[in-house]
This record gives structure tokens, sequence and C-alpha cells, in this order.
């Protein structure tokens, strides 16, 4: 966690913010309200894949088949004995293995103030210590710019291993004409720069323009707008947000 909290650290102070003089009600969250900000709200979504080939696990043994001959490349059980054994080594689970892609708009400012409350809980310094070194990231303007940010996890490495691979090899190039926002009415924003997944605990962080040909993409007519990328051939994310959910304090917050 020390290892977060500098990462953030040096994440507020690289780019301009605003301060504020008085800690916010974010510092009063629950672990399990901040949770729920975080992966299941309007400005935080969870996208969960599943992976159900776990389930069909069957052993057989070596070299069998239901007429006696030896196996051949041709012989489906060898074929399915070489892929149990695969498997086998792997160490096969038996039951289905899920992905989960918390997906977040890391430019509102509900998200940051999650963020922020969870590092707050999860640390051993003093409160007043932590709030203060925070408040800045939760009151960073993001200006000109929507930020998603994605994270995920796993109850088993070979799954999240592949995804960080996956996030950790995407560059923007590759990106950029498969990641977009796309708005009620069929417009899209592409994809104007993308970070890949670093030391600060935010993962991977997908950037566009906010105010395209001088306005706002999103504003509050639009409806709704969803977040599509193909960051893999196997990773396809795709949430929707509703606009009127995106009220905070007054504020339209995306």
């Amino acid at each position: 966690m020390k290892v977060l909290l500098l990462a953030l650290l040096i994440f507020i102070l690289a780019t301009p913010c605003a301060l504020s003089q008085e800690l916010g009600s974010w510092t009063a969250l629950s672990k399990k309200d901040a949770e729920k900000v975080l992966n299941s709200s309007p400005w935080g979504q969870t996208q969960t894949d599943t992976d159900t080939s776990e389930m069909f696990f069957s052993p057989t043994r070596p070299g069998s088949s239901s007429i006696g001959k030896p196996e051949t490349s041709k012989n489906p059980i060898g074929s399915q004995q070489s892929i149990n054994n695969n498997r086998a080594d792997q160490g096969a689970t038996n039951q289905p293995i899920s992905v989960n892609y918390h997906i977040r708009l890391l430019s509102a400012k509900p998200i940051r103030e999650a963020i922020s409350r969870m590092v707050m809980l999860e640390n051993a310094q003093p409160v007043e210590d932590i709030s203060a070194l925070m408040q800045p990231f939760v009151d960073r303007d993001f200006g000109q710019y929507i930020v998603v940010s994605v994270v995920f996890d796993s109850t088993d490495g070979r799954y999240s291993g592949p995804a960080l691979q996956a996030f950790g090899s995407s560059t923007a190039a590759t990106l950029k004409n498969k990641t977009y926002l796309e708005r009620k009415d069929g417009k899209r924003l592409y994809l104007m720069d993308y970070r890949a997944p670093q030391a600060d605990g935010l993962g991977a962080k997908f950037v566009f323009e906010r105010s395209p040909d001088g306005k706002p993409f999103i504003n509050g007519d639009s409806g709704n707008f969803r977040f599509y990328s193909e960051v893999s051939d196997k990773i396809k994310l795709n949430v929707k947000y509703n606009v009127a959910d995106l009220i905070y304090n007054g504020r339209l917050e995306y």
C-alpha cells in the first residue's frame, strides 16, 4: 500500500489539480460503500467474463480407447487425453473461472473519492495524513479529457496473467480503431490516448477528448453512452452509462 500511495502522489503531482481547503464527505465512506461506487454504481461497473470449459474435465488413462487400439493423431480419445494431460499439468479446477473487469470513469469525482477512501482504509498511517495526501487527487481537474480506467482480477492466475499481458502490450495505436465511447444517437468518439497499467493501482487508462469540435461529446441530453474496447481477441469490454444517473452534487460527473 505504501507503493500505491507513492505512485498516486507522483500521479497527482505530475498534472495540474485544484486544491480544496476542506475535506469532503468521502472520508466518511464505509468500505462497503466505497467498493459499491467503484464496482457497481453509475460511475463504476463490473463486466464478468466466465470460462466454463473447466467444468468438463474427464480424465482417461493414457493409451486407452474404446476399441483397444493404440493412440493415433486421429484418435479422439487420445486427443482428449492430451488435453486432459495439459490441464492436469496446469491444475484443472473442475469449475467455471471468471475474470472481473472493473470499468470506471476515473475522470468522475465519485470514483476518485472511493479510490482515496480505500487507500485510507487500507493504510496504517494517521487518517489526517492520508486524507491530506489524497485530497488533491480527489479534486484533480481532468480538463478536456474523459478517462476510463480498467482494473481486473480473477481467482485463477492462468486467467489474470493473459489479461495483464493483453493490457500491458496494448498501445493507443493498436486500440484507437476499436475503442470508443458511443452515444445513444450512434455517434462515436474514438480513443485519443492509452496508458498501460502501472504501479499506481489505477489500472489501464483509456483517454478521450471531452469536447471535440468545441462542444462536450456527453451532455445532459445524451441519454446514455457506452464504452467499448477490443483489447484482444478474447477481451472485449462493453458497458453502458446512463447520463441521468451521473449527476453528483448538482454536477454532471464523467
